[in-house]
């Protein structure tokens, strides 16, 4: 690290301002039921793919590898957010800060790409279904998945240069509930003009591009769909990729507002709370729109469910 970063030692990491006393201990109660409630049904998801045989196709694994990803993601950030909402602000030392905003950009990344590879899937089952099971075999499906986390780590290696490399001459206040980049570069009074345009560059593969490939996957399936001839055929195929259009529809909507419109002032304030629904209630709703939408993983759960009542 850049040697005039030596004198500083942390930063302060304010959270929730306007959430105090009873209304803090409210908010740490339910966000931490929230993060319990997303582990375990992740774990379930997770589970349920390794050991149920009817549930081992490319779809599942590509949903279980999400699941693990998302599972990451949630205690690489709320464990310290919850300290936040606690202590109503703490402080977190500058190389905690920088490495904690490694690993969300590293593990937000590999997701964007795996998001990106479950289109893809998506794409092969419904444009070329007769070639699907050769294509999408299970080497290929290691492959993608190896892939979306060697890419999203290395990539993200790039900010992690830059930030041990930036001067910060205060204040040293983070207005946010963990070290995100976008206020955490307002701290800097050195290569601030560089950092910013190397974030808005590292957008066009971690952001943009992803989701070019999703819309042409999905433009490519939707002309499958109309094309089909019977109204039953085409809302039974639309049906095996509503809950991940809509999961992309989610993650994507979030991502471009915080990290691709400009944040200043007032706006700072409202991708703090849009970068809180991405973080805390997204992963609930991921699994469970997977879950309630998809009649072969609801089978396998009433199926369990109805030999252990049978036990």
């Amino acid at each position: 690290m850049n040697k005039s970063n030596q004198a500083v030692t942390e930063f302060l990491l304010l959270g929730f301002p306007n959430v105090t006393g009873f209304s803090a201990v409210i908010l740490f109660i339910v966000i931490l039921v929230i993060c319990i409630v997303i582990l375990i049904i992740n774990a379930i998801v997770i589970v349920l793919v390794t050991i149920e045989s009817q549930l081992h196709s490319p779809m599942y694994f590509f949903l279980q590898q999400l699941s693990f990803v998302e599972s990451m993601f949630l205690t690489t950030v709320v464990p310290n957010m919850l300290r936040v909402i606690w202590l109503e602000g703490a402080t977190i030392s500058v190389s905690a800060c920088i490495a904690q905003a490694y690993i969300y950009c590293a593990i937000g990344s590999t997701e964007c790409y795996l998001l990106t590879v479950m289109s893809y899937d998506r794409y092969l089952a419904i444009c070329r279904p007769l070639h699907y099971s050769t294509i999408m075999d299970i080497r290929l499906q290691n492959f993608l998945v190896i892939y979306c986390w060697v890419l999203g780590f290395l990539l993200t290696q790039i900010t992690l240069t830059f930030q041990c490399q930036l001067y910060f001459c205060g204040p040293y206040v983070i207005n946010h509930f963990f070290c995100d980049p976008a206020p955490f570069l307002q701290l800097t009074c050195s290569h601030k003009a560089d950092f910013q345009l190397m974030i808005l560059i590292l957008t066009i593969p971690f952001i943009v591009l992803p989701f070019i490939l999703v819309l042409i996957s999905y433009i490519c399936v939707f002309k499958t769909i109309l094309g089909i001839s019977s109204a039953k055929g085409r809302k039974k195929t639309f049906l095996t990729c509503s809950s991940h259009l809509t999961v992309v529809t989610m993650y994507y909507g979030t991502m471009i507002t915080i990290y691709i419109v400009p944040a200043n002032g007032e706006t700072l304030t409202i991708n703090k709370l849009i970068a809180f629904l991405y973080i805390v209630v997204t992963p609930l709703l991921n699994p469970i729109i997977y879950c309630l939408r998809n009649q072969e993983m609801r089978a396998v759960m009433e199926k369990l469910i109805i030999v252990k009542d049978k036990q």
